[in-house]
């Protein structure tokens, strides 16, 4: 059965939900109930090297206001501190605390788990032929969320 572009398209995105919605339920499990895949998203991006909320926010490609908002949830429940800028004591720097961290280890830990079960429902062949596959089509670095990639292609950017 031969299925439509936005079929496919919605397929994907499905997968991705199915993905996301079982590791946020077992990150709940495992005493993390307030984490988000946004805050993921923000704590990665924090860690990689955004340290403010304009920098978050470009990376992410949301609002500084959202930014903010986000910063002050991670702040509030301990994945994230503003430190002191060594170089300008009048800024302040987004750090990832321990905590943050460890979200970050159980979220990779939950995610090698949940591939693990697809690969015993379909097989660990067929799982990383659809790896591959999905890999020679989408490129192998990882999504970039602070510039689409019709835009990075237009600008000669890697996408």
């Amino acid at each position: 059965m031969s299925r439509s572009g936005a079929d496919l398209a919605l397929l994907l995105l499905g997968g991705f939900r199915t993905l996301v919605d079982a590791a946020t339920a077992e990150l709940a499990d495992r005493g993390y109930e307030d984490v988000r895949p946004v805050h993921d998203f923000a704590i990665r991006a924090i860690a990689a090297g955004a340290d403010s909320a304009s920098e978050l926010a470009r990376r992410l490609s949301i609002t500084k206001q959202s930014a903010a908002r986000t910063i002050a949830v991670l702040q509030e429940r301990g994945y994230v501190a503003r430190d002191t800028d060594p170089r300008d004591a009048r800024r302040k720097r987004l750090q990832v605390t321990d905590l943050g961290f460890e979200v970050l280890r159980q979220g990779e830990t939950i995610f090698e788990e949940l591939r693990d079960q697809w690969a015993q429902r379909i097989g660990a062949a067929e799982l990383e032929s659809i790896e591959e596959h999905l890999t020679a089509l989408v490129g192998a670095q990882p999504v970039r969320f602070d510039t689409p990639a019709w835009i990075a292609r237009d600008i000669g950017e890697p996408a």
